[in-house]
């Protein structure tokens, strides 16, 4: 529900952002009895992320689920996310195995039906208070720990204290910049331009990725039949993007090895792109304050992996933090809690990406592991784990899974010889 300006302004939480991650805490911290100030900086309840890969990672569905967000994406025509890979050795389809289960998935919907829908969920859910166009423009500290915020509204300036302050705003947290978090950038050599197409048709209807070394693309069904198309080149590239933007973005999509039929689709959207995008880690946590989301860690948006870690990094908080927040529990232990947790499942993943963001082709190991997986059923459903960042890169490359895709190679050497 949207609070009056009379009504109190202490909190046990106050979350900065009602986006996917905040939106999400919001509904998780309230159902564990916290009350919650959920505020927006923007007035309209229908404002949604334009640039996003619109896709949320299998290994968020759990949450999903938890906050009762996956009836109503499935009522909103959400495509399961499968998908299959093109590398130089071919592509890469992961499939269940025979009498097994369907591989883990989530969903691909457009954000401007996901965002209000889930801050919908959230201004319904009892105890948070979503508080629209409250812009944070500070925080209240006491004795080094942050205590609330200060918010501009259309009403004036305003101040909310809380147990604990949420920064859920984004790469460019004010939160953050506000509590002196320092960030820690990656350069992205890479940038991106995506489109929105309606009656694109895809093999099998499931998304496309592909891996060119360096250059990279993507194609992702969603619902209401609009397909998003983004291509992610080589910063070498951009001049000819800059003198021709949509000659190269087409010409891009049609070289594809198997290229969707991109000139007998209608494009409902502008060719929209992000020039300068790098990767940015921050600590999770300060005294009285965490970070989640995009504001905690910002990955490289052509792996599509914000949307999912924005919402399992609001479920690892609410773990977390869930009683400590109402006063039942040490917040500072809570929150180290969390950092750690955080830091342990998102960095190894954040330092790969990082170190791919360099626009290289594929270092020997990765090598190794997609050619296999181009050849082998069982290391594609491997691989397929670990795009839905079920398993986390130390599980990915593990002996076993090493040593099987070097059979697998040295096999298919035998047979090709």
């Amino acid at each position: 529900m949207t609070m009056p300006e009379s009504a109190t302004d202490d909190y046990d939480v106050v979350i900065g952002g009602a986006s996917l991650a905040g939106s999400a805490a919001a509904i998780l911290l309230a159902r564990r009895g916290a009350r919650v100030a959920l505020l927006e900086r923007r007035s309209d309840p229908e404002a949604y992320k334009v640039l996003c890969t619109h896709s949320i990672t299998a290994n968020a569905y759990p949450v999903l689920k938890e906050i009762g967000l996956v009836p109503d994406l499935e009522k909103a025509g959400a495509v399961h996310n499968d998908a299959r890979w093109y590398t130089r050795w071919g592509w890469i389809e992961p499939r269940p195995a025979a009498g097994g289960p369907e591989l883990p998935y989530a969903y691909n919907i457009r954000r401007s039906v996901l965002d209000p829908m889930i801050r919908d969920r959230a201004a319904r859910t009892p105890g948070v208070d979503l508080l629209l166009g409250h812009q944070v423009s500070g925080l209240v500290t006491e004795g080094g720990r942050t205590v609330g915020v200060r918010a501009s509204t259309p009403s004036g300036e305003r101040e909310i204290r809380a147990r604990l302050v949420v920064g859920a705003d984004g790469k460019d947290s004010a939160v953050a910049k506000f509590a002196g978090v320092a960030t820690r950038e990656y350069e992205n050599t890479r940038f991106a331009y995506l489109a929105h197409y309606r009656d694109l048709p895809l093999r099998d209807g499931i998304g496309h990725t592909w891996f060119l070394e360096p250059d990279m693309a993507y194609a992702f069904p969603n619902d209401d039949g609009v397909t998003v198309i983004a291509v992610v080149p080589d910063k070498k590239r951009l001049p000819d993007f800059r003198e021709d933007l949509e000659g190269s973005f087409l010409a891009f999509v049609r070289a594809l090895p198997d290229a969707p039929p991109i000139d007998s689709a209608e494009r409902v959207s502008k060719i929209i792109g992000l020039v300068d995008y790098p990767l940015r880690s921050r600590r999770a946590t300060a005294p009285g304050l965490a970070l989640i989301g995009d504001a905690a860690l910002t990955g490289d948006p052509l792996w599509g992996v914000g949307c999912g870690w924005a919402l399992e990094s609001a479920h690892w908080l609410t773990e977390a933090v869930g009683p400590a927040v109402t006063g039942r529990g040490d917040l500072d232990k809570s929150l180290a809690v969390y950092a750690r947790r955080h830091r342990r499942r998102l960095g190894p993943h954040q330092n790969l990406a990082a170190d791919f963001a360099k626009a290289r082709p594929f270092n020997p190991l990765e090598r190794l592991m997609f050619s296999a997986a181009a050849r082998d059923a069982s290391l594609a459903r491997h691989m397929h784990l670990f795009a839905s960042r079920l398993i986390g890169p130390l599980r990915f490359l593990n002996p076993l899974a090493v040593a099987k895709a070097s059979a697998v190679n040295y096999r298919h050497r035998r047979t090709a010889a």
